[in-house]
């Protein structure tokens, strides 16, 4: 699913108009009746509602919302909150609602007046939408302190109040609405995909408003929301004919003393996730464990103190995917290492972990990267790599962009819907995946993932993709059996299998 920015979501409505030979009240009226029939199934006859609408466009379909609901029988009131001029949709949708027999509609100047409007059980926030482009203060600020201060369920259509669509570092953030639910208009905002907004949005869906779907396919954008559908048609079906051979080789460098379980779970990721072939090279110590937990693995031990020295450079050939760094530390031996390893232009190269670290702390490293180098760092990763730190996720996101178009680089930005970033900037936002996966070694089952994939034949782009949402799925998978907080890095393995075959049904 394609994601836009506010501006280019006005430019969408007013094609659609354009191409439909519609109003703009058409279009507001459809929106109203997608978001009554979703509305309805969320709340109950017997609830009382007060819808507070906007001077804008948010407003006209809160009004509109309000002249539905009271058609159908609920118990309504609707109170307009504005102290300018409102638009001409709005204007539209007020004259409407107020001819409506027992339409209850009042007109907020004053936001102690409010008081008189206490003890509904569902708030309907229409104030403001996407089109804010300012913080709100003095009466609407007031208006979102009153709303925080009350039980009622919260509503939002399109964004919490006082919410910007993209950025809000430069935003007022205790003049915005707690939203126990945000009713989408036909795509998610970026904001709803940044951890900063995490309180403003408890849970957020989307109803569809009919934007016109040329017109969706002829916009263009850096920015997509990954679902199932979007992956099935890439996944590789496997010949009865095929081998071993035919699903490539890889190679992982991990583990240290103390930290063989890295090596264990990035490994049993990859072999999960279908390659042929997997060699792993860790330190002499940690043979006898990897050689008993993983028997499928093909061990490949290392003497001196670092994974590539010069007494022991590795043969790269042979190998279709190369992973390095779950486990590794960051010893000089390893720098140089590093160093060693790039000097020889891996193909389809993967770096996570303690390989991230080691090109933060030696910056003339990143020259070195081969192109379509994938890295999976997670927040605080990246802000070591970029050199700064991000005050917002959006900051980081766009950060993490130029990053990739400057190195030529894949970025897997872990986290809350982990970002898929190509060198040329396209972002791509994970749809799987639940707060039970912050823990322990559930990134070194990430790289081991990829590592198959690229292994197997896999473009980076689809790799990059396809893994996060396997890695996810899994997790919500193993979520079935465990609770959030017992979840494991090796449930998600145990879990690959039906993740994969959940993705080919």
């Amino acid at each position: 699913m394609k994601l836009f920015t506010t501006n280019q979501i006005k430019e969408l409505d007013a094609k659609t108009i354009e191409l439909e030979d519609l109003t703009s009240v058409d279009l507001m009226n459809r929106a109203s009746l997608a978001l009554f029939k979703r509305i309805i199934q969320k709340i109950k006859l017997t609830d009382t509602i007060l819808i507070l609408a906007g001077p804008g466009n948010n407003g006209g379909d809160g009004l509109a919302l309000g002249r539905l609901l009271v058609e159908a029988g609920y118990h309504v009131q609707t109170v307009l909150c504005h102290l300018e001029t409102l638009s001409n949709d709005a204007s539209v949708q007020l004259d409407r609602l107020q001819k409506i027999p027992n339409a209850e509609v009042f007109i907020l100047k004053n936001v102690t007046d409010l008081s008189n409007f206490e003890g509904h059980n569902i708030i309907l926030d229409a104030l403001f939408g996407s089109g804010l482009n300012r913080p709100l203060m003095g009466f609407y600020a007031e208006i979102v302190h009153w709303i925080k201060r009350q039980v009622a369920q919260t509503l939002s259509i399109d964004l919490p109040s006082g919410l910007f669509g993209e950025d809000n570092s430069q935003n007022i953030l205790e003049n915005i609405v707690f939203a126990d639910l945000v009713l989408g208009l036909q795509f998610p905002r970026l904001s709803f995909l940044m951890p900063e907004n995490e309180s403003f949005i408890k849970e957020w869906e989307l109803v569809n408003i009919g934007i016109l779907p040329g017109a969706i396919e002829a916009m263009q954008t850096p920015y997509a929301y990954t679902e199932m559908h979007d992956l099935t048609p890439i996944l590789k079906m496997r010949s009865r004919f095929s081998h071993k051979g035919t699903y490539g080789k890889g190679l992982l460098i991990a583990g240290s003393p103390g930290m063989m379980g890295a090596a264990i779970l990035s490994s049993k990721g990859a072999l999960r996730s279908g390659i042929g072939l997997l060699n792993v090279r860790i330190p002499d110590s940690g043979v006898s464990i990897l050689q008993t937990t993983t028997p499928e693995a093909i061990i490949q031990s290392y003497h001196s103190e670092g994974f590539c020295d010069e007494s022991e450079l590795i043969d790269l050939d042979g190998y279709s995917a190369i992973a390095v760094g779950p486990g590794i530390r960051t010893a000089k031996e390893q720098v140089s290492s590093m160093e060693n390893l790039l000097k020889q232009r891996p193909c389809a190269l993967i770096l996570d972990a303690d390989a991230l670290n080691i090109l933060a702390e030696n910056k003339n490293l990143l020259k070195m990267l081969p192109k379509n180098t994938v890295l999976t760092p997670h927040p605080k990763e990246f802000d070591r790599l970029a050199g700064k730190t991000a005050r917002t996720g959006f900051e980081r996101l766009e950060s993490a962009r130029e990053f990739a178009t400057e190195h030529q680089v894949y970025l897997i930005l872990k986290g809350s819907y982990t970002a898929c970033i190509s060198p040329n900037g396209e972002c791509h936002f994970n749809s799987t995946g639940n707060p039970g996966m912050a823990t322990g070694g559930t990134g070194d089952v990430l790289t081991g993932i990829v590592l198959s994939l690229l292994a197997q034949g896999y473009q980076p782009a689809e790799a990059c993709k396809l893994s996060v949402y396997l890695h996810g799925l899994s997790g919500d998978l193993a979520l079935k059996k465990q609770s959030q907080e017992s979840l494991l890095a090796s449930d998600l393995i145990k879990n690959l299998g039906k993740a994969f075959s959940k993705l080919r049904t």
